[in-house]
């Protein structure tokens, strides 16, 4: 039986092919689909939204941070895809007693397509993988030669303010976009309005999800940051991590027209 490691460094045994995947993360479950594995996905979760049939055509197993177990053990995975920071240790712990789990842990760029071709090989779609992994490359190769020096606050919460700080998803997409973090602390933390005065960035970027962000609070944060450009962003092309990335790179390169009218 083949022997795999994810990328928080477990090994898993895994059958081949995968019949029954069970996948607890949105960004990846589209991914599957893309991958051509509709057939072979037994569960997602309802924050699945992504393609727009698969809520409609699959098994829910519950949320990314509260799994129905019993629904799960229903299905009998033989392969659970999750990701580090988007589901809880103690779920991924129970489900890795009962079944092989993969698990991603995604910082930046180059780790969302060594995860693509990771699932390629676990799935046996390496050719359909690495097809989607190199139009990625190619998009965000073709952006990288036009950075703005831009300082960019991006909100994630609202009531409390939260933002995407360093050691991010978020973060490498601003900089591989030609923009500034305006944030130096890591992971997403909490802001007063204050500290949004004095981070005094150029652009604030107000995204979708997992807040999601509208034109009525253009003025409010405006009020706060009076100098600073605001714009509401589309939250799954700067934090999905599969196979939608092959849209981003256009459209932060549209972003930043944008930022300049």
């Amino acid at each position: 039986m083949p022997v795999f490691t994810d990328q928080m460094g477990r090994h898993i045994a895994l059958d081949l092919p995968p019949r029954r995947i069970v996948s607890l993360v949105p960004s990846q479950t589209e991914l599957l689909f893309d991958l051509g594995l509709q057939k072979r996905i037994a569960g997602i979760t309802k924050f699945c939204i992504h393609p727009a049939e698969a809520r409609a055509i699959k098994t829910i197993i519950g949320g990314t941070k509260q799994f129905r177990m019993e629904v799960i053990h229903r299905l009998q995975p033989d392969l659970i895809i999750g990701n580090k920071e988007e589901n809880y240790q103690e779920g991924i712990e129970e489900l890795s007693r009962h079944y092989p789990v993969w698990m991603s842990d995604i910082f930046g760029l180059d780790d969302a397509l060594a995860m693509i071709r990771s699932i390629g090989e676990l799935t046996e779609t390496r050719t359909q993988a690495a097809t989607i992994a190199q139009e990625i490359a190619d998009g965000f190769a073709a952006l990288t030669a036009h950075p703005t020096h831009r300082r960019v606050l991006y909100l994630i919460w609202h009531n409390p303010w939260m933002a995407a700080g360093k050691q991010t998803f978020i973060d490498d997409m601003l900089q591989r976009g030609g923009w500034q973090n305006a944030v130096t602390e890591s992971r997403y933390p909490e802001l007063s309005e204050a500290d949004m005065r004095n981070l005094a960035p150029d652009c604030v970027f107000l995204s979708s999800e997992p807040f999601p962000f509208r034109e009525k609070h253009i003025a409010h944060v405006q009020a706060i940051v009076p100098h600073a450009k605001i714009l509401l962003v589309d939250g799954e092309l700067f934090s999905w991590y599969g196979s939608r990335l092959r849209h981003s790179a256009a459209y932060l390169a549209d972003l930043r027209l944008r930022m300049q009218t």
